[in-house]
């Protein structure tokens, strides 16, 4: 694994000795070869940080040594299996499914998106999963993991290219 970070139960292990609370999927976690669309599970395994993604409207742009992009109002990210853009970035409206990144709720006001299913996608093997903001009450997610914004911000102030994020089952 590359240098990184680890995630074990609902904990976020940021180095150095601290530990943060996270969400998970709201089915759990799984293989990630078992891992499938709409699931709502977390996929097991290391997954490469492949580039921030955060809303100008509310914050700057993150201090982070990974490729940073803002989003904006008409992206989206497709997550129909059967679309040649599936588990990819969108311009929307888009003809097939597309989950909205730009989004009222401020849990994808800062999002990492992570290298899962990516390389190249598989139809059906899961899209759209992102280290993500938390809800308040950190209630589960529709398979990706969640943290608080400060725990995000401090994870990105000391990742750099080639870090992963390890999911592993615990407790």
């Amino acid at each position: 694994m590359a240098a990184g970070f680890a995630l074990e139960g609902r904990w976020l292990d940021l180095g150095r000795g601290r530990r943060v609370r996270c969400a998970l999927g709201r089915g759990g976690v799984a293989a990630a070869e078992v891992k499938r669309e709409g699931d709502g599970k977390t996929p097991l395994g290391d997954w490469p940080l492949r580039r921030v993604l955060y809303r100008p409207d509310r914050g700057g742009e993150p201090e982070t040594a990974l490729e940073t992009r803002a989003i904006m109002p008409d992206e989206g990210w497709c997550d129909a299996p059967e679309d040649p853009l599936y588990n990819r970035p969108v311009r929307l409206p888009y003809p097939a499914s597309a989950e909205k990144l730009w989004r009222d709720d401020r849990l994808y006001d800062l999002v990492v998106v992570l290298g899962h299913n990516d390389d190249p996608p598989r139809p059906g093997m899961g899209s759209a999963i992102f280290l993500h903001l938390a809800a308040h009450d950190y209630r589960p997610t529709e398979g990706c993991v969640a943290v608080r914004r400060p725990d995000l911000e401090a994870l990105l102030r000391s990742a750099r290219p080639g870090d992963s994020l390890r999911i592993v089952e615990g407790a």
